[in-house]
């Protein structure tokens, strides 16, 4: 395994990136990570189908979005290559897509470099998504990306990595305001309304040596469509009900959408929402 990845990585400390990996079935992981998911997954075993369902939740809100017209996504935090990217799936609603991945974890940029950065339709930027300016202004988005038209900004399972201190909202908002009106955001966050629970999976995830940031509010979480508007999360579109809701139930072709899972014993759950600039 250690021969497929550059050799500055530390294969010491459990990532992000490739505990998702691990859970969602992949193999780009290490012991570390395997062990580190596995510690969480006794005390919270809903973050197995978490990560699974926020997956599932990325697939339909690119579909969703790449039908209305958008040709051109931005997907943050992109994470490691899976069987169906974000790319694979807006071209299957929009074959002219065109998608920038960005991530700051070095294994994420050398696997997507490798994988799925074709120079044509889609490019991978070894960046932090903090960095507006650089990741706008940089060649691999430039030759893609034209933000005086409509984008799709994808921040999914993201920004409960960073914490306060680092302004990750603030952050956000600034990608978003150099964006063309009609631009989309995708977005959600890892979210409990049991702070004991919360409290628990963000020191135990930093206790890891992870750089992480903290399980939040659903409230805290609304930050991220400041300014937006969101879409309903009705797959007939109704204007009624709620707008930031659990992301295994987003436009979900079988259920209604529900704020949190249906089961009261769940205590963390990915909130969702899909947002226009107007």
């Amino acid at each position: 395994m250690a021969d497929r990845f550059p050799p500055d990585i530390d294969m010491d400390t459990p990532s992000i990136a490739r505990m998702y990996d691990y859970l969602l079935g992949g193999k780009d992981n290490f012991e570390v990570d395997r062990v580190a998911c596995n510690v969480l997954l006794d005390r919270v075993p809903e973050v197995f189908a978490l990560a699974n369902d926020n997956r599932a939740y990325l697939t339909r809100a690119v579909e969703f979005v790449a039908s209305r017209g958008v040709e051109q996504f931005l997907d943050l935090g992109a994470g490691l290559p899976t069987a169906d990217n974000t790319h694979h799936v807006a071209q299957r609603a929009n074959p002219g897509a065109r998608v920038v991945y960005v991530d700051n974890d070095p294994i994420v940029a050398a696997h997507g470099r490798a994988l799925i950065d074709d120079g044509r339709q889609t490019a991978f930027l070894h960046e932090d998504f903090r960095a507006a300016d650089r990741i706008l202004d940089a060649p691999e988005t430039r030759r893609l990306i034209d933000t005086d038209l409509p984008v799709c900004l994808m921040a999914v399972s993201l920004l409960h990595c960073v914490p306060d201190d680092e302004d990750p909202f603030g952050a956000l908002a600034a990608l978003v305001d150099r964006l063309a009106p009609g631009s989309h955001v995708i977005f959600s966050h890892c979210v409990t309304d049991d702070p004991v629970a919360g409290e628990w999976i963000t020191e135990k995830i930093l206790s890891f040596g992870t750089p992480w940031g903290r399980v939040r509010s659903e409230r805290e979480a609304e930050a991220a469509f400041a300014g937006l508007e969101l879409v309903s999360p009705w797959t007939d579109a109704r204007d009624s009900g709620p707008r930031t809701v659990d992301c295994a139930t987003w436009r979900h072709p079988e259920q209604d959408p529900l704020t949190r899972p249906a089961d009261p014993g769940i205590t963390l759950w990915e909130m969702a929402g899909v947002a226009v600039k107007r």
